[in-house]
């Protein structure tokens, strides 16, 4: 008898985020095939026998998505119980939508665990609310890392610098001199308010503020690194207004101060 497949979201990486069925489904699963974003602390809840490596990074060590779509249709076709961790939201940005895609196309039994995303996650743990009544009624969500085979960028800078909402950039911390010198271009302020929030929800969270004009300054004399989200818009200076007061259970090393 076949197994089944859980796509299942960490969310943002603080295991205290991590959904009820997500942590129910992790204790039950008989693997777990996970990525490289899921917080520390929530993998090292699951016992190492059980945890399979199948992390992406920019630049690092690899699996192909491909080997990754044929162990998840290998081991369920071995009766296991898999869960396959993925950070943030397993729909956002994270490339489960083709793993469905395959899983169905092979017949295995699937279920969908969404998660917080960090792209909302991360910039409110910082302070920053990617919506707001005042600066704010409208957000997208960019990821900053697309498909390399691709003979163009699909994202339309000019279009989101002429929206006025908030833009939120995923995975985009190595191409942040790229696009943000494509909204200069469009015709962006560039005293535009801009965060820089490295590993949102964890410990060693990270927060660095700046300009359209500054943010990349910024970004290379505070060694802001990747896992990092973007946030481009006014709703960026309430971090300003609300910090003194903001309390998070975490040591939090700002790159602004």
């Amino acid at each position: 008898m076949d197994g089944t497949v859980s796509l299942i979201g960490s969310g943002p990486g603080d295991p205290e985020l991590l959904t009820v069925k997500a942590t129910r489904l992790l204790e039950e699963a008989d693997v777990v095939l996970h990525d490289k974003l899921p917080g520390p602390e929530i993998l090292e809840r699951i016992p190492a026998e059980k945890r399979e490596d199948v992390g992406k990074r920019a630049g690092g060590e690899r699996t192909p998505q491909s080997a990754i779509n044929e162990r998840l249709v290998e081991l369920a076709r071995e009766g296991k119980r898999v869960a396959r961790l993925k950070g943030g939201d397993p729909f956002v940005f994270g490339r489960g939508g083709e793993e469905a895609e395959y899983l169905a196309a092979h017949g295995v039994p699937f279920e969908v665990v969404p998660a917080v995303t960090s792209a909302i996650a991360a910039p409110a743990v910082a302070g920053i609310p990617v919506t707001h009544r005042d600066h704010a009624s409208s957000v997208s969500f960019v990821t900053g890392h697309e498909d390399p085979t691709k003979a163009e960028s699909a994202v339309d800078w000019a279009a989101l610098a002429a929206t006025g909402g908030t833009i939120v950039v995923l995975m985009g911390v190595g191409r942040l001199p790229d696009y943000t010198a494509a909204l200069d271009e469009a015709g962006m302020d560039p005293s535009t308010p801009v965060a820089l929030i490295e590993r949102g929800t964890w410990a060693d969270q990270r927060v660095a503020t700046g300009t359209l004009e500054t943010i990349v300054a910024v970004r290379d004399e505070t060694g802001i690194e990747p896992p990092a989200v973007t946030v481009i818009g006014e709703v960026a200076a309430t971090r300003d207004t609300v910090q003194e007061l903001l309390t998070n259970e975490r040591t939090e090393v700002n790159g602004d101060e």
